[in-house]
């Protein structure tokens, strides 16, 4: 199960997609398909999870590597992911808590005119937060602090025309850019 790492982030991210362009067309609005991805997450964390605790190493790592982008002949930039003791009880509580919020969102927002945009947005702080679990450098997880910002930001902003909401995501904006800034003054 853990060589399968690699695809858990992008099955949200395939969620993301699906209902922001088809989603109102779909049956039950798309919701299902949040849904799927996020309880197919959630399985193969708890594979991970088992596989990685099931003769326990504290030294366990499992790092894959893939070429991300060169620049001429010298400069090849890496992307990859790295699970170890921390990444595989991180998977099962980001996804689990994930799969929750999802379940309970399709009550929540029942009759929302914006349902499937809520699930996309919920899709796409999903892959955020799992990408950022997953990521090997700096570099990425960088790259997806700054996604869980911008979903954060969309979730927190969903119902834009009340004020509390509007003025909540800029407070939200504002937090955020001070621990990027702090995220990126202590490398």
């Amino acid at each position: 199960m853990i060589r399968y790492a690699h695809i858990i982030p992008f099955l949200p991210l395939l969620s993301f997609f699906i209902n922001i362009a088809v989603g109102k067309r779909l049956p039950r609005k798309g919701d299902w398909v949040s849904l799927a991805t996020i309880a197919t997450c959630l399985a193969m964390s708890i594979g991970i999870f088992y596989e990685v605790f099931r003769a326990y190493d504290p030294n366990f790592k499992y790092h894959v590597v893939l070429p991300w982008m060169s620049v001429g002949d010298r400069a090849v930039f890496n992307t990859g992911i790295l699970i170890d003791n921390l990444t595989a009880v991180m998977l099962l509580v980001v996804t689990g808590v994930s799969a929750l919020v999802h379940l309970f969102s399709v009550g929540y927002m029942h009759g929302d005119p914006r349902y499937s945009r809520f699930f996309a947005y919920l899709s796409i702080f999903s892959f955020s937060m799992l990408g950022l679990v997953l990521a090997d450098s700096f570099f990425f997880i960088y790259i997806f602090w700054e996604l869980v910002g911008l979903s954060s930001y969309l979730l927190i902003g969903f119902w834009f025309e009340k004020k509390s909401a509007a003025d909540a995501c800029k407070k939200a904006f504002v937090v955020t850019a001070w621990g990027t800034s702090g995220f990126s003054s202590g490398s």
